[in-house]
């Protein structure tokens, strides 16, 4: 059976893509920022993840004000880069995992959530960049992917409570799937930052590094912060965070806490990553 071994949170930021791509990772000013992920770098060639379910935002790439879904699931065999106003990301195309898809898609619709289902769509920064993070400068990305895209961008945003119980029905779906594959779920967004507005470039490092110890244990004090405190805490895209959640929520209720790595600013936000891995329930 297909089993959810490991969870990873992350950042999205654009601004790292820019700087992989433009080949400047290596340089000084970057290494704090991406010393961060190089035990990530080793721990994934290690764990060889067959399929990751990827949870992240579109941010008016594939869905825009004319539809605003609220969890969409990839269920198409492949998606590119997107154009995102200056070119496609020079990065490998996207390998779905549609049979896995459409089972775990239909497990959620039966245990009521209304998923959009999505065939064919391109995927921008939010999902790309966590890939590059992760797996660096590849010419294919070494696993199959299943996009989870949750609106965090329109209000309003699906709750932290609805998020964790989403993250709970994919782990059992997946459960159910009868290959034996190794699976991680990625949650990604945040951390703290506020693009816009009077506020523009706000960071709370406080809110962060508590949310961060919070999830391992105590995520269901997590799960019921409203959007409002969101925004108020951590800005307005900050809201992001919420996405994490559906990651923890796949996971077991014990879980061991391999990686951490925290650093502001990146452009204007704070940056977090983490890695979870599962402990054996019945042990």
């Amino acid at each position: 059976m297909a089993k959810i071994t490991c969870g990873l949170g992350t950042s999205h930021i654009p601004l790292l893509g820019h700087i992989i791509d433009k080949g400047d990772s290596g340089d000084e000013k970057w290494a704090p920022i991406f010393d961060g992920y190089q035990f990530t770098k080793k721990w994934i060639r290690e764990q060889k993840p067959d399929v990751v379910i990827l949870v992240y935002n579109d941010h008016a790439t594939a869905f825009d004000m004319k539809v605003i879904p609220t969890f969409a699931i990839g269920c198409g065999e492949e998606y590119h880069p997107a154009d995102e106003g200056y070119g496609a990301r020079p990065v490998p195309t996207v390998k779905g995992a549609p049979k896995l898809a459409w089972h775990i898609t239909e497990s959620l619709i039966k245990q009521g959530f209304d998923m959009t289902i999505v065939n064919e769509m391109d995927v921008d920064h939010g999902l790309t960049v966590p890939l590059s993070m992760v797996f660096g400068e590849v010419e294919e990305w070494p696993c199959q992917v299943i996009p989870l895209a949750v609106n965090t961008v329109v209000y309003p945003s699906p709750t932290g409570d609805r998020c964790l119980a989403l993250g709970k029905a994919i782990r059992a779906a997946v459960e159910q799937f009868p290959e034996d594959i190794n699976v991680q779920v990625w949650g990604t967004g945040g951390m703290s930052h506020q693009l816009l507005g009077e506020r523009a470039g706000l960071i709370n490092q406080e809110w962060d590094l508590a949310f961060l110890d919070d999830l391992k244990s105590d995520y269901e004090k997590l799960a019921a912060i409203s959007q409002v405190e969101y925004i108020r805490e951590s800005g307005t895209e900050g809201a992001e965070m919420v996405m994490w959640l559906i990651m923890r929520g796949a996971l077991n209720h014990q879980v061991n806490e391999i990686h951490r790595h925290y650093h502001v600013p990146v452009s204007n936000t704070a940056l977090g990553h983490l890695i979870y891995e599962n402990v054996d329930e019945k042990g």
